[in-house]
């Protein structure tokens, strides 16, 4: 049998591509992130702003106007940039590239930062999705947390929002913490469930090195989590949010019928996307690569690139890209590698992924490179296979991580 040959790819396909923006802003740094965000430098937001819009214009030029699905505006919080920047910004998006009607455009918000009135704002500028750290609705661990609003506001700017016309909210939560009980835990989600959210987001806590929760873990002055608890807590929530009507369509993602964050969609499925602003990652063609994390570094390399007057990119390639003096970074993605992160990325939403169409998008045959991994995989109760249909199994959720490493070289 002749071997299956795929074509090349151009660098952003017919079909478009995703859009993420960076606002690395904050009014203040939560002691868990770990993120490319600052305080304190609200000084750089007017600068910030105007060489956003032209690195979008450039890119808009270098892309030859691709189509671009959904936009993403995280950080960092974008609702913290200035009244109209947004708007702004949505501006230059569509002046640059091929924005589709109906795109899903998605802001971060601190629940401290909407009212009814901010809200039907950032609708009016185009918005069409909000994002809200929620985290917690217990207001001791809120503030553990560093987080700048409490429960009452949180509940308040939820409703607010869907007074104001926001009819596709996410609540991102926030599990196995230092001092929580599978009672608050509980009690968070019967209460945020009331509000009736399209989408809820549920992440376990990650103590990153170099953030001031992992030194306070670190002296003792907070305990470690305890990893049982959080696994009860999972499975609480896999159960009540079914209960509620959410379907489980990604490891830590629930959304009501219709309401999947088409964004992320993008991400788990390997698809191109273009990051724009301080820090932000792209993946285009065989490439992944990544701006300038300081702001003030970001701002004088965007002006830099403006005065070349670059020509558009025939070809993405490590010397095209090297033309680009925002960009800080860039990785090659080799034949392992796009094919590793397809799977383990494809494998993280509920219904796993079909091996045919991700072959193809690959660029390469999955089933047959990883054709003894899977059958060990599926042996050990962790992958099921119906044809080319492959996904996790329910009890290989939580060490879902023991299965993505696997398939990486």
């Amino acid at each position: 049998m002749l071997p299956v040959t795929y074509p090349a790819k151009p660098i952003v396909p017919a079909q478009g591509m995703s859009l993420y923006i960076h606002v690395p802003f904050c009014k203040s740094k939560c002691p868990y992130c770990d993120f490319n965000t600052y305080q304190g430098i609200e000084n750089l937001m007017s600068p910030y702003l105007g060489a956003l819009t032209t690195e979008l214009a450039l890119w808009g030029k270098a892309l030859a106007r691709p189509v671009v699905n959904t936009v993403f505006f995280g950080g960092g919080t974008p609702s913290y940039l200035p009244e109209g920047a947004i708007g702004q910004i949505l501006a230059a998006t569509q002046e640059s590239f091929a924005l589709q009607p109906g795109a899903e455009i998605t802001i971060e918000a601190n629940p401290g930062d909407l009212s009814e009135a901010a809200c039907r704002k950032l609708l009016a500028q185009g918005v069409n999705r909000l994002s809200m750290g929620v985290q917690s609705l217990d207001d001791a661990l809120l503030q553990m947390l560093g987080r700048r609003h409490n429960a009452a506001q949180a509940i308040a700017a939820c409703q607010e929002a869907r007074l104001a016309g926001f009819d596709n909210v996410n609540l991102d939560l926030m599990y196995g913490l230092p001092h929580q009980t599978l009672t608050q835990w509980q009690e968070t989600l019967g209460r945020l469930l009331a509000l009736d959210p399209t989408h809820i987001s549920a992440y376990c806590l990650t103590l990153e090195e170099g953030t001031p929760l992992h030194q306070w873990v670190a002296q003792g002055k907070l305990p470690e989590p305890d990893p049982d608890l959080a696994a009860d807590m999972y499975h609480y929530a896999e159960d009540a949010l079914e209960l509620a009507g959410y379907r489980h369509y990604e490891i830590s993602n629930w959304c009501l019928p219709g309401f999947p964050a088409r964004h992320n969609l993008v991400y788990w499925r390997n698809l191109p996307y273009l990051g724009v602003g301080p820090g932000a990652h792209s993946r285009l063609g065989e490439f992944r690569f990544w701006d300038v994390s300081s702001p003030r570094g970001y701002v004088s390399n965007v002006e830099q690139w403006a005065k070349s007057s670059p020509l558009p990119l025939t070809a993405l390639t490590e010397a095209a890209l090297g033309t680009v003096p925002p960009v800080g970074g860039q990785e090659h993605l080799g034949a392992p590698l796009i094919a590793a992160e397809t799977m383990f990325l494809g494998l993280r939403l509920m219904e796993g992924m079909d091996l045919a169409e991700a072959s193809l998008q690959a660029g390469q045959d999955l089933a047959e490179r990883y054709r003894t991994e899977i059958t060990e995989l599926v042996e050990l109760g962790l992958l099921e296979r119906s044809g080319d249909r492959l996904r996790l199994t329910k009890r290989a959720y939580l060490i879902a991580n023991q299965v993505f490493i696997r398939f990486l070289d």
